[in-house]
């Protein structure tokens, strides 16, 4: 019985862990996506309307290709140009 006893309470410990796991998750993804927002509001602003745009793909670009020097070349190029 004392194992069984045991084994409810991991399964219970191991539950709360991914529930944690998963809030922290959201919370950082909603944090992440309102700077996002915020830089393409920002881009809006600062930029012509075909500038801006081509800089935002270029953002959601560098973030799939997993490098911040990709989209930081391109505000180079704009901001020379």
């Amino acid at each position: 019985m004392h194992k069984k006893t045991k084994s409810i309470l991991d399964e219970l410990s191991s539950m709360h862990i991914s529930k944690d796991k998963n809030h922290l998750v959201e919370s950082r993804a909603n944090n992440i996506i309102q700077s996002a927002i915020n830089i393409f509001e920002q881009i809006d602003t600062l930029y012509t309307r075909e500038q801006a745009e081509d800089l935002q793909r270029k953002f959601i670009n560098a973030i799939k290709a997993r490098d911040t020097k990709k989209f930081s070349r391109s505000v180079r190029r704009k901001d020379e140009g």
